[in-house]
């Protein structure tokens, strides 16, 4: 097989001609002051504190494959746009998997990586992926930015680059049809308004209404209560006993956790506005727990175990509870995090995400085209399957 492409690519920004590009080996080398200015601080995952926690409690460093390489964008020594990024020697912990292509270049005895990805670690949420200044956004294009990316792997020595989970504004500036685009299905439930968990059960058919008040009865039966935590009113020993539950959901499928306690305890002090924990009691004791994230119009579940299995307790805890949570919040959207099916009979309903790659190897890139056109038939065939088993009643947002 052929050389890299990216290595003949010039060592020059292809955008606008007084821009450079440096890469930071650590949020410390940006000032948050830059950083807020271009990501604003709404969604929970793109503040300055959530990478500054993920780096200083030891979650994302050169020991646990996550070196942070940050493209820092300057024009005339002024930073006009960052893209969070990280070099990787492994796959794990991203939620779009590519380990079938890794292997295939394993085979071939060639190296997969290290590769630099673009994206918010161990959270396969959409959210902003490219955050620049509107001038700098309009001055790109679709082909100005792929070429950057592909030039900066060069020069930092990756063998590909992957931009995951980009949010609509920047799916519109990545959208080039010669370039590799992945699709995947995840499952999020909308507030259309309701006003409590009852109004969102009458828009469901009858049937599905029953079933998942039925569920929460069952919950109810076991006599297992619930108590919330927001922010900096979690207590410490709250805060110890959800971690417990966290990790334990590593521990059953033999893997590490990917966040310390220390990183929890961090983010409790430095954005505690987005921060809730749901705890499950029982004869007094706590025995499972979830952790929420709020932003602006989301909230996100991403993190819940238990130590014991109880009938319906994950579904109550991690979704009927996100749910209660979201409508008193005034939030439009409950992501409750990737895959998962069973969602749609609970009122989630199927949304398309998206990924772009680029592959420096030709003969892989040819490979790798042909298999991502042939994934997304089948995936936009699962979507559109799915959508037919929605509970909602047929004049459901009427």
């Amino acid at each position: 097989m052929s050389q890299s492409r990216f290595n003949e690519s010039p060592a020059i920004f292809p955008g606008p001609a007084d821009c450079r590009v440096t890469v930071a080996h650590s949020i410390n080398d940006i000032a948050q002051s830059d950083w807020q200015r271009l990501a604003g601080t709404h969604n929970p995952f793109l503040r300055y504190e959530f990478f500054q926690a993920l780096e200083q409690t030891g979650c994302t460093s050169p020991t646990t494959g996550w070196q942070p390489s940050h493209l820092v964008i300057r024009q005339q020594d002024q930073i006009t746009g960052i893209i969070p990024a990280f070099l990787k020697n492994h796959s794990r912990g991203e939620y779009v998997f590519d380990f079938a292509w890794a292997e295939a270049y394993q085979r071939y005895g060639q190296h997969y990586y290290p590769k630099l990805l673009m994206a918010v670690p161990f959270t396969p949420s959409q959210g902003p992926r490219l955050l620049l200044d509107p001038k700098l956004r309009a001055a790109l294009g679709p082909r100005k930015l792929h070429n950057l990316l592909d030039t900066q792997i060069a020069r930092i020595g990756a063998h590909s680059w992957h931009l995951l989970f980009p949010n609509t504004e920047d799916q519109q500036l990545l959208q080039d049809d010669e370039q590799l685009h992945r699709i995947g299905c995840q499952f999020h439930w909308r507030n259309h308004g309701y006003g409590s968990f009852e109004d969102f059960l009458s828009q469901l058919t009858s049937r599905k209404r029953k079933s998942i008040r039925k569920e929460r009865r069952k919950v109810a039966e076991q006599a297992i209560s619930f108590t919330r935590f927001d922010g900096s009113d979690i207590p410490d020993h709250v805060l110890a006993a959800f971690y417990v539950f966290y990790q334990a959901t590593y521990l059953k499928r033999g893997q590490r956790p990917y966040l310390t306690q220390q990183f929890f305890e961090q983010i409790r002090e430095t954005m505690p506005e987005h921060l809730h924990v749901i705890m499950a009691v029982k004869d007094g004791e706590m025995i499972a727990g979830a952790l929420f994230l709020s932003g602006q119009h989301t909230l996100y579940g991403r993190y819940w175990g238990c130590l014991e299995e109880y009938n319906h307790l994950h579904f109550e805890t991690c979704y009927y509870q996100g749910i209660e949570l979201a409508i008193e919040l005034g939030l439009k959207t409950f992501d409750a995090g990737a895959q998962g099916e069973h969602k749609l009979v609970r009122g989630f309903e199927p949304v398309i995400t998206h990924s772009w790659h680029g592959i420096a190897h030709p003969g892989f890139r040819d490979a790798i085209e042909a298999f991502t056109h042939e994934e997304a038939e089948q995936v936009m065939g699962y979507y559109e399957e799915a959508k037919t088993v929605l509970p909602f009643r047929q004049n459901h947002g009427a």
